[in-house]
């Protein structure tokens, strides 16, 4: 029997890359806020699915009760009868078999991240009430890790993070940011192929529904984080009676108009929302890293630095770029302010650079996963058209860098999306007030990449359906991860039981 591998560095990748929320013809449908099998594209009635074929998975550290298996499902769901790909699952099954209610599935971040490896990993940090009632299922979407994948085949050049966050010129130039773009587009429309035209959160939710189908499920409880919140709202939106309890963490703005371009808007405040953490932690005395000896001070020593390194980039043989620039500094600090648990990273860099050397080269996943995960986020591209044209993006950069100096102009700035081929086949989905009340947000206060500015979009647009449970914590992820006591055991409360507060409430 063969067994499905697992290259454990894909995980590392997962958030890396076009994955803001860590950086392509046929459906006609629209998004309509009533359900119907129409808008689901596949949705309807289907023979029985044929038993999965669950095997042992292989890969380190894997608890040994993780087992894997694949399920088949249309490349697009316009032609159902077409050209199938492959999705791989994987599953801990629930351990009290009195207490199972149905499964848990683990919706990733990204786009262009997975959650195979989830059972075994973050999946063990639930409570046992949670665990007894779910078996947890993990899954990389279309595209993605052991699923069928996708590859742009791109420079190594262009691999570098300063490439595929678009951070502009020193000047505030998007010219270099649209020659990237097109070159990076052409790539993708030279070899990803035909799936990669078909790589978008509809799709993504219709997948999960043929999960659920393959698993002989009536209904599903979902756990989705960043991204995995708006691919979770999507399915609840398209398939509203096939879910049961869903929590939705770390949240991002639902805004059809501009999904993606709209979250990578968001880092202007996430960034502002952040930053006075780190500068409170990296003025504390007694901490080995400081560097300044008041918070105050950290904000315009950052500034300057990386003004001075637009100037005078230092040299930095090994690394992609090889050369700690502007750029390069920012995108660090843009890094470290998803976890605090980074913060010595980026003070490190900023002690090296102030004494014109560089820290040790940072060990990243290999450039294969690297391909695979950004050719897999091809949904920010696909979900909803960007302009293409250079005068937008300069304008949006100018306003941006005046009013928001630390991220510099990123958040306007021209992405690889600027210049795909493709339009998107569909309108992207409206989330709406219409359907179950069986949502729970949770959500940090301060968060950079899915800021509580956006969460509280979603909020209003679920309405009813929805409360929100908001985090006093900083980081990106707040349900077990860097949130707190009363949050935590709010959301797992409400997965092992179906209690949810009676209203939005605040966990200090």
């Amino acid at each position: 029997m063969t067994k499905i591998k697992r290259n454990a560095a894909l995980l590392a990748a997962s958030a890396v890359v076009m994955g803001l929320t860590t950086p392509f013809a046929a459906a006609t449908t629209s998004a309509s806020p009533e359900f119907s099998p129409a808008l689901a594209l596949g949705a309807a009635p289907m023979a029985p699915e044929p038993p999965l074929d669950w095997v042992e998975c292989e890969g380190q550290g894997l608890d040994p009760r993780q087992e894997c298996a694949t399920v088949e499902v249309p490349m697009d769901y316009a032609a159902p009868h077409g050209r199938k790909i492959t999705l791989a699952l994987s599953r801990i099954p629930a351990e009290n078999h009195r207490k199972r209610r149905g499964v848990l599935l683990m919706i990733p971040g990204g786009p262009g991240g997975g959650s195979l490896d989830a059972p075994s990993g973050k999946g063990q940090k639930l409570p046992q009430d949670v665990r007894d009632t779910y078996d947890l299922i993990g899954f990389d979407p279309r595209g993605y890790g052991r699923s069928t994948p996708v590859s742009c085949e791109l420079e190594k050049s262009d691999l570098a993070l300063t490439k595929l966050r678009p951070w502009p010129a020193p000047d505030g130039s998007v010219t270099g940011n649209m020659a990237t773009a097109r070159r990076m587009a052409d790539a993708c429309a030279r070899n990803g192929g035909e799936l990669i035209r078909h790589i978008s959160t509809a799709n993504e939710a219709r997948d999960l529904d043929r999960i659920r189908a393959a698993l002989g499920e009536r209904k599903i409880s979902a756990w989705g984080v960043s991204y995995g919140t708006y691919v979770g709202a999507v399915y609840n939106q398209l398939f509203p009676h096939r879910t049961d309890r869903v929590v939705l963490d770390s949240n991002d703005d639902p805004d059809p108009t501009r999904v993606a371009r709209g979250w990578l808007a968001m880092y202007e405040t996430g960034v502002e929302d952040n930053f006075p953490e780190f500068a409170t932690w990296a003025s504390t005395p007694g901490n080995p890293d400081r560097v300044a000896a008041t918070a105050a001070e950290v904000r315009p020593l950052f500034l300057r630095l990386a003004a001075r390194l637009d100037r005078e980039p230092i040299p930095w043989p090994g690394a992609n770029p090889e050369e700690l620039n502007g750029n390069v500094l920012r995108q660090t600090m843009l890094d470290t302010l998803y976890d605090p648990d980074r913060y010595p990273t980026l003070a490190r860099m900023i002690q090296a650079a102030r004494k014109g050397t560089v820290p040790p080269v940072p060990q990243g996943p290999p450039d294969s996963v690297l391909q695979n995960s950004i050719a897999a986020g091809a949904a920010i591209c696909n979900d909803v058209a960007w302009p293409r044209s250079a005068a937008v993006y300069e304008r949006g950069v100018a306003e941006s860098r005046a009013e928001y100096p630390l991220t510099a102009g990123l958040p306007r700035s021209a992405m690889i999306c600027a210049a795909w081929p493709d339009a998107p086949k569909e309108p992207a989905v409206r989330i709406t007030d219409r359907g179950p009340s069986n949502v729970l947000l949770i959500q940090n206060r301060r968060d950079v990449a899915t800021p509580l500015s956006g969460a509280l979009k979603l909020r209003a647009a679920l309405g009813r359906r929805a409360v929100m449970v908001t985090v006093d914590s900083t980081g990106h992820g707040a349900y077990l991860a860097n949130g707190n006591a009363c949050g935590d055991r709010t959301a797992s409360r409400f997965l092992a039981t179906g209690e949810r507060p009676a209203g939005d409430v605040t966990c200090d």
